[in-house]
């Protein structure tokens, strides 16, 4: 070994180096016993060491009798001097030599390159010493070099640029976001407007993925030397600088859904809005256009995708159910069908709305707007006078919307108006046959959520019992049961909702208090996709789908899509196409529940900042360890209420309590017994 070497011919005396934290010292040799050494530095300190921890040996005496000042003095002018003579030593010329030859160097020669005039200790000092600061060219192994390659040396000096970049973040961006964290009216001066913006981008990343982002190795000392110690700190960081709204909607952006449409996209929709030919004549298309077809809906609603008909004849009726062909102008994998499935479904949440299609097709073109001519598919369903299912017809037509009414205005006409009446009484004998079924009717209220202005938040509950709601509901459950059982028939694969039975019943029929309602939700079983019809315990039918809102969800697009195949419009998906769907859509589909619940949430904890100290109704749904878990009546909120010594409560007691604290941004509610 050449430390072996290197100790045989070592006396006391001897000045010699080794490397501590990263710095080479120079030292002199005072004891050398069982292949350890005992040296004095030039800091005037005594260590000892193994042989093996020298990197160099000179033949260099210093005079120990001389005195330990005299002696550390000379180390450091030693020293002094080795490091003198680094200037004189170019790495990288010496590399652009010695690279292609792909060879170890020793000690000596590589000195000799370096220092050509009779070169002695200190000069090979300061050979190590620059190769050991400078490992970018070369591999530098005990007393002997090995020229990196090419690409070894750009991968090296990126890393350094890198490392570089790093701690110049650190250093400046750490005490830019001091200021900001305090009174964010200081800039440093050693920040650019570029060097805002990255250090801006790696907060954004931590705030958003934390250990699981790209900059979090980054974030973390930067924030340390900003003496930030919660992520949660940065948010009000972000909103100062204007990366993030007040209010920004996190899921969005963490989640990465699209929000805007690409230029492919709203280039084929323009093709689909200017092309002169677009309503092109099909035989097979039937005229519906005399029919009194009436939309019903929400009173914000612009994308209308069902209508309802209604055909009082001598000895029977004709209900027609007539669903937006959106599938006449989206075509499978054409631009506007890859975004539609990318995104899975429209997202509707207090504050804003992301289409699924295009708004020029959701709100216009493929929207059943009234007096305007569209394609449809058609549900007819002829019914007994006393509302028994005789049979129905599907098939592609032309239709023009004569009413377009909101819920209210059907509310307001559900005890008067003929057709209304009769509507209400179909759909009140098809949720009989369906709880006859076996269905599990959950009635419970929608707690609507809507923004006036940034700071005017408006909550109400809406009845979805109400004439217009319950008839709108039942009649497109009907037609979707109608839509698989065609499916079916024909066995084509298309996706199919089945449930098993729930676990537990706590009512029968369309009985239940909300306590009974909101617990039987946790006892049902859950829903599955499959590209074959089976029963559907909740719905209390054989079989299942949904087509009827292809503007707003791609699975009803999908089905839809089969609908035509059938119909002759166009060509079917396979079952392991649609198996494929169903599985690409998982994902999607989760994420957009995710998002309309998380943000409807965040608007109701919003709201309830501003009823601190305000009482509510509450039932109590159940007692944990520490608390009771209780349901905010007016608000279908789940929050803790701890226990308090003295009250005990039972489910579904019903209970007064304070609002204490809210906090929207950290999904934050706690209230006490009022």
């Amino acid at each position: 070994m050449p430390w072996l070497l290197r100790l045989g011919a070592m006396e006391l005396g001897n000045v010699v180096e080794y490397i501590d934290q990263q710095k080479i010292l120079c030292a002199v040799v005072l004891d050398i016993k069982n292949e350890r050494l005992r040296l004095l530095n030039e800091a005037n300190r005594e260590i000892n060491l193994s042989a093996g921890r020298i990197s160099h040996t000179s033949d260099t005496r210093l005079d120990l009798a001389s005195g330990r000042t005299e002696v550390v003095d000379n180390l450091r002018e030693i020293a002094r001097r080795r490091s003198n003579l680094i200037k004189n030593i170019d790495i990288e010329e010496l590399w652009d030599v010695l690279n292609e030859e792909q060879e170890w160097i020793d000690l000596s020669t590589m000195t000799s390159f370096c220092f050509p005039d009779n070169p002695a200790s200190d000069e090979e000092s300061a050979v190590v010493r620059a190769f050991f600061s400078n490992r970018l060219y070369f591999k530098f192994n005990q007393d002997r070099f090995f020229p990196h390659t090419l690409a070894q040396v750009e991968l090296k000096i990126a890393r350094l640029k890198e490392e570089q970049r790093r701690e110049r973040i650190i250093a400046s961006g750490g005490r830019w976001l001091r200021a900001l964290a305090t009174d964010g009216s200081r800039t440093p001066p050693d920040i650019s407007p570029a060097g805002r913006a990255e250090i801006l981008a790696v907060l954004k990343d931590e705030y958003l993925y934390g250990k699981h982002g790209s900059a979090h190795a980054l974030a973390k000392p930067l924030m340390h030397k900003a003496g930030i110690t919660r992520v949660e700190a940065l948010f009000p960081i972000l909103v100062k600088t204007g990366i993030f709204e007040p209010n920004e909607n996190i899921d969005l952006l963490r989640l990465g859904v699209p929000v805007d449409f690409s230029p492919p996209v709203l280039d084929r929709c323009r093709e689909l809005v200017e092309h002169p030919g677009r309503l092109v004549a099909e035989p097979e298309r039937k005229d519906l256009t005399m029919l009194s077809i009436m939309t019903i809906d929400g009173q914000a609603t612009q994308d209308f995708d069902d209508a309802i008909s209604l055909e009082i004849r001598e000895d029977h009726l004709r209900l027609g159910v007539h669903i937006a062909d959106v599938g006449y102008y989206v075509k499978k994998d054409d631009p506007v069908d890859r975004a539609a499935l990318e995104r899975g479904s429209s997202i509707y949440m207090p504050d804003r709305k992301i289409s699924m299609l295009p708004s020029v097709l959701a709100e216009d073109l493929c929207s059943l707007k009234a007096g305007e001519y569209r394609p449809a598919i058609s549900i007819l369903i002829k019914l007994s006078r006393t509302y028994e299912i005789k049979g129905y017809e599907i098939l592609p037509s032309w239709i023009r919307v004569m009413h377009q009414l909101s819920y209210y205005d059907v509310n307001l006409m559900a005890a008067d108006n003929r057709d209304i009446v009769t509507l209400r009484n179909i759909a009140e004998q098809f949720r009989r046959d369906r709880l006859n079924g076996g269905a599990v009717q959950i009635s419970l209220p929608d707690v609507n959520v809507w923004l006036n202005g940034p700071d005017d938040i408006a909550v109400n509950r809406i009845n979805r019992e109400s004439p217009g709601r319950m008839l709108v509901s039942e009649i497109m459950i009907m037609a979707n049961w109608v839509m698989a059982g065609f499916l079916a028939a024909w066995q084509l694969p298309a996706i199919f909702r089945t449930q098993a039975d729930p676990r537990e019943r706590l009512f029968k029929g369309e009985g239940g208090t909300l306590f009974q309602n909101w617990m039987q939700r946790r006892h049902l079983s859950r829903f599955v996709l499959d590209h074959k019809p089976g029963k559907h315990s909740g719905l209390g039918l054989d079989r299942y789908t949904t087509a009827t809102s292809p503007i707003r969800k791609y699975f009803d697009l999908i089905t839809q899509r089969q609908i035509r195949a059938a119909l002759d419009l166009e060509s079917p998906y396979t079952i392991t196409e649609m198996d494929t769907l169903i599985q690409q859509l998982e994902v999607p589909m989760q994420e957009v529940s995710l998002i309309q619940r998380n943000r409807n949430r965040y608007w109701l904890l919003k709201f309830l900042e501003g009823r601190i100290g305000c009482k509510e109704e509450a039932i109590v749904l159940g007692k944990r360890r520490r608390s009771y878990q209780i349901l905010l009546k007016e608000y279908l909120l789940e929050c803790e209420l701890a226990l308090s010594s003295g009250i005990e409560c039972e489910p579904e007691d019903l209970i007064s309590v304070t609002i204490q604290h809210a906090n929207a941004r950290r999904d934050m509610l706690s209230v006490f017994m009022g």
